[in-house]
């Protein structure tokens, strides 16, 4: 069935808690584990519905944040979905409880268990309304973002149109792309902090509710953080001081040698060549079609997925009046699929998304394959971004597709960005710790303690005092702090993961592709460290992980920049 076609009805939630509720009492009641089994697998059918009509709402809601009847479907789903989640709260604890769990965990896995046993600690009935709240306010940032217009070169233009104007060759345009941007985020300065500010205070609420100190804690169990501790994360940001930052300003030092520049400011952060950056050669439709090409000829499994991806028209890809802001892939469970949002605007960056986000949706495709258990096809997030992370580096025999000529110096560019990105990720979560940490800072407070940290894993930018940026706000532009709290520090690791792919893929690519098909058919059956563990990498927690990777990494493009 094309997405198009694929039928949106608001869920029945007084249905579907009645049916929780008789499923739960039967469960409690079973007198067998192949009834408690049968019981549980007919819950997951429930939620494959369910889950289905709320993330085809969300879509189109993002899709185009304007239209009337989604905008009131969202705020519908927003306030219906912790009453659900209640629901499975309650049948999770009596499954937890189970006389029969050895015999459960025998046939559903002892990891499902455990990641349950940490989703319980992370919500109660007693922090619903704070949960409806937040999903307001979560939907009220993506609205406001989404409205963003500014007058640039003669035409009115949203955020992610302003991408290759951050690229020119001139400096002077670079420069006004970013003040057209800050003028926006300025004239709504009020409304970007006030809903952050009430975001941090419910989040807290909810913490302190449920019996935590700060929401630090509440957002890692959150996030399903089933192998690693925040003191785990704060020694691999420490590592990533040491280690990373000194080779990633070797390589800005490097790119203003080459723009003839003392220094990078920030308008000249993304301009990698002096000629221009590459970019993608040819239309959207033909960058569409050059994807699907590469995944036929990848090998038969991503041949598979793509073409029903194109067949079931799982795809919103071009930038536009009215559509929320960044890229995702999203499941779709009932159609077993999923989609791939994104914001084209004729950068590199097009051409990454698209790969990025497959990644993420092969995955699923593969897992909905092969792992009968639904709860147990995705990993922690670490271990999803690893697999888009990684098809970005596996795809490169198929770059020429999209770049022609432009390939070497893409390529050159990617891998720059993939070692740039880890300090930056590292300063995201830092930055969310701190605000948690203490939730009365003000607004200007959050502020000076961005620009702190930005002096600790960037320290060789310069904000030349762009509006907005040198303020200390650039981080409101970041979806994840506003949406998704403590979801960063996962592309960091995974970004570790995705460069040692890289590095198996230039030694041995048949290889490496059969390792990450690997890693991906084990889907969530491993934590994230034993997945690693299991595809033979290092963990990134590792003392010289890191080390390691930055100086194959720069040993690389040292290299390919003298082919040039």
């Amino acid at each position: 069935m094309k997405f198009s076609k694929m039928p949106y009805t608001r869920p029945d939630v007084p249905k579907i808690l009645a049916a929780y509720a008789d499923a739960t009492a039967r469960f409690e009641n079973a007198s067998t584990a192949a009834e408690q089994l049968d019981l549980y697998k007919e819950l997951e059918a429930l939620e494959s519905d369910f889950e289905t009509n709320m993330t085809l709402c969300s879509i189109r809601n993002s899709v185009n944040t304007r239209d009337p009847y989604y905008e009131a479907e969202r705020a519908y789903c927003d306030e219906q979905e912790p009453l659900l989640q209640e629901a499975a709260h309650a049948f999770q604890e009596k499954l937890l409880a189970s006389k029969f769990r050895p015999q459960l965990e025998e046939k559903l896995g002892s990891l499902l268990f455990s990641n349950l046993e940490l989703a319980q600690k992370g919500f109660s009935p007693k922090v619903t309304k704070l949960v409806q709240e937040e999903n307001a306010l979560e939907t009220q940032y993506q609205k406001l973002y989404a409205s963003a217009k500014v007058q640039f070169d003669g035409k009115e233009r949203n955020i992610a149109q302003l991408g290759p104007y951050k690229e020119s060759t001139d400096a002077k345009t670079r420069r006004a792309a970013f003040e057209a941007e800050g003028s926006f985020f300025d004239a709504h300065r009020k409304e970007f902090d006030e809903i952050y500010d009430a975001m941090v205070k419910n989040r807290t609420a909810q913490a302190k509710a449920l019996g935590y100190e700060s929401y630090v804690q509440l957002g890692y169990i959150r996030q399903g953080r089933n192998c690693y501790t925040p003191r785990d994360v704060a020694a691999f940001r420490s590592l990533v001081v040491r280690d990373i930052v000194p080779v990633v300003k070797e390589i800005k030092e490097a790119q203003a040698k080459r723009l003839g520049l003392s220094h990078i400011t920030l308008a000249d952060d993304g301009l990698f060549f002096p000629d221009g950056n590459a970019v993608p050669q040819g239309t959207p439709d033909e960058l569409m079609q050059a994807g699907q090409q590469m995944y036929r000829e990848m090998s038969p499994e991503t041949a598979a997925f793509i073409d029903q991806m194109f067949s079931m028209e799982l795809f919103d890809v071009l930038a536009k009046e009215g559509k929320a802001p960044g890229g995702y892939c999203t499941d779709l469970p009932k159609y077993h699929c999923s989609f791939i949002f994104s914001n084209f605007n004729g950068t590199s960056g097009d051409v990454d998304v698209l790969t990025h986000e497959a990644g993420h949706a092969f995955a699923s495709y593969i897992a909905d394959r092969t792992i009968p258990v639904a709860a147990l096809r995705s990993p922690s997030m670490e271990g999803c971004e690893t697999h888009s992370m990684s098809m970005e580096f596996l795809t490169a025999p198929w770059h020429h597709l999209f770049f022609k000529d432009k390939t070497a110096p893409y390529e050159i560019s990617h891998t720059e960005s993939a070692l740039i990105f880890i300090p930056y990720g590292c300063l995201v979560d830092h930055f969310q710790e701190l605000v948690y940490s203490a939730p009365n800072m003000t607004p200007a407070e959050r502020n000076a303690a961005w620009l702190r940290l930005e002096g600790v894993y960037r320290p060789y930018l310069d904000f030349a005092d762009l509006p907005f940026y040198s303020r200390g706000a650039g981080w409101q532009r970041q979806l994840h702090i506003y949406e998704c709290p403590f979801y960063y520090i996962e592309y960091c690791l995974a970004q570790t993961m995705s460069l040692q792919f890289f590095s198996a893929h230039r030694k041995d690519a048949k290889a490496a592709w059969e390792k990450y098909l690997a890693f991906v058919k084990l889907g969530g059956t491993k934590t994230f460290l034993d997945l690693v563990a299991s595809a033979g990498m290092r963990s990134p927690f590792e003392d010289g992980c890191l080390k390691d990777i930055a100086k194959e990494t720069k040993d690389w493009l040292d290299s390919a920049y003298r082919a040039l």
